[in-house]
């Protein structure tokens, strides 16, 4: 059986083949047009070609996300508000991994000259001048979900992380909580180093003196794990304040192994508010740097940009919250 077409299409609607291009790509036409055009589509079963549909417009309507690890929560929650974004205006989202070297986001970023998406939004776990210079000669429009220097010139939507951790360190004050460790990811990533300022920043506004300070090895719970022995070996530290919410469940199960109870014994606050935090035990204290709206913000900056790609860069701010949970008193 050969497939539909669209001069079939216009035969069983009873109109030009125009009209029915002029429907099936959201030209102004009259209701019974569309109505007619639409129920021939549907007895027909006519699918558009895409092929054919890229190759006359200039486009592919797919947009590329990518992100260090597709498997971390955060990143998940950011997709799912990416595509719901993008979905609506018509374009197909892929999801790639770049992994935490900033070799391979330069390779991807220059990749996207292959012409198989439209646009890209890209959160960098690292940034150098290789990034920045590729990203700023990329042959598509690109958004950052993320921090990059100004002089990047592009679209940038990033959290404020250290704000985040002052909220954390406020809260736990409140609860008598002054004995305060941090355990970091790596420093030089791009949430490592603004978590690191926000926690240093945070302590010396209120006073008060690190009771440890460990890198993790990256952001992952495995990584969690291993910075708790080794913070666990030195120090009790009241609280713990973890630069991601993987840290932190990493760290609840070494407190348990120590037969340490959270928060009676140590309390501690995670960062992303992700999925995660709410199926942790006891339920994670977490700092929602607010994932889901970055990912939305960072999904408009991209169809704009694609619409008009002389506008200037926008740097967008998104502020944190805290949620509260069971895992601090």
């Amino acid at each position: 059986m050969s497939r539909p077409t669209i001069a079939g299409v216009a035969r069983a609607a009873g109109v030009s083949v125009a009209s029915v291009s002029r429907v099936l790509n959201g030209l102004p036409a009259t209701e019974e047009m569309v109505e007619r055009v639409q129920r021939a589509v549907e007895e027909l079963g006519y699918v558009p070609d895409a092929r054919a549909r890229s190759l006359k417009v200039g486009r592919t309507f797919q947009l590329t996300l990518a992100v260090a690890d597709v498997g971390n929560p955060v990143y998940v929650t950011m997709m799912r508000a990416v595509e719901e974004v993008v979905s609506a205006a018509g374009y197909r989202l892929v999801v790639t991994t770049t992994g935490p070297d900033v070799v391979d986001e330069v390779a991807l970023v220059r990749g996207m000259a292959r012409g198989y998406a439209d646009g890209l939004v890209i959160s960098p776990l690292r940034v150098d001048e290789d990034l920045i210079k590729s990203i700023r000669e990329c042959e598509v429009p690109v958004v950052v979900a993320g921090n990059v220097p100004p002089k990047a010139g592009v679209d940038t939507v990033r959290a404020n992380s250290p704000k985040g951790i002052l909220l954390a360190v406020e809260h736990l004050t409140a609860k008598g909580r002054q004995e305060i460790a941090f355990v970091n990811g790596p420093a030089d990533t791009v949430p490592g180093t603004a978590r690191a300022k926000g926690f240093a920043e945070a302590m010396k506004e209120f006073k008060l003196r690190s009771a440890g300070e460990i890198e993790a090895a990256d952001f992952t719970f495995a990584a969690g794990r291993e910075a708790g022995k080794k913070l666990f070996k030195k120090s009790r530290p009241g609280a713990v304040i973890c630069a991601n919410d993987l840290l932190a469940v990493g760290v609840m199960h070494e407190l348990a192994a120590y037969g340490l109870s959270v928060p009676q014994d140590v309390a501690v606050v995670g960062m992303d508010d992700s999925e995660l935090a709410e199926q942790s035990f006891p339920p994670l204290t977490s700092v929602n740097l607010g994932s889901a709206e970055r990912g939305r913000r960072a999904a408009e900056l991209l169809l704009a940009r694609i619409d008009d790609p002389a506008r200037s860069p926008r740097r967008i701010v998104v502020q944190p919250s805290l949620s509260v949970r069971r895992s601090t008193p």
